[in-house]
C-alpha cells in the first residue's frame, strides 16, 4: 500500500511542480500585458487591462488552488509533515 501511494504521491508532485512553474510563468507575462497597455494608452489598453482582470487573471487563480491541492494531497500521501517542528528542525535552531 505503500509504495502504491508514494507512486501516485510522484505523479501529483510533478503535476504540482510543472503547474506552479506555468502557474508562475503565466503570471508573470501579465505583467507584460500591462506595460504594453501602458505603452498603447487609450481605449485600447483599458480593453487589454479588462481583458487581463476578467479573463486571465481568474483562470490563473483557478489553476493554483487546483495545483495547491495537489501539493497537499502529495504531502499527504508521502507522510511529509512540513509545517510541524521536529527534533531535527528544533536542535539546527539551537533548542535542544
Amino acid at each position: 500500500m505503500k509504495e502504491t501511494l508514494k507512486k501516485i504521491s510522484d505523479v501529483f508532485k510533478l503535476i504540482f511542480g510543472y503547474g506552479i512553474m506555468i502557474v508562475l510563468f503565466a503570471g508573470g507575462l501579465t505583467f507584460f500585458g500591462y506595460v504594453v497597455a501602458l505603452i498603447i494608452g487609450g481605449d485600447t489598453a483599458t480593453a487589454i487591462c479588462t481583458w487581463i482582470y476578467n479573463s486571465f487573471i481568474p483562470v490563473i487563480i483557478y489553476a493554483s488552488t487546483i495545483l495547491i491541492l495537489f501539493g497537499l494531497l502529495t504531502m499527504y500521501m508521502a507522510g511529509e509533515k512540513a509545517l510541524t517542528p521536529g527534533k531535527k528542525n528544533m536542535q539546527s535552531e539551537g533548542e535542544k
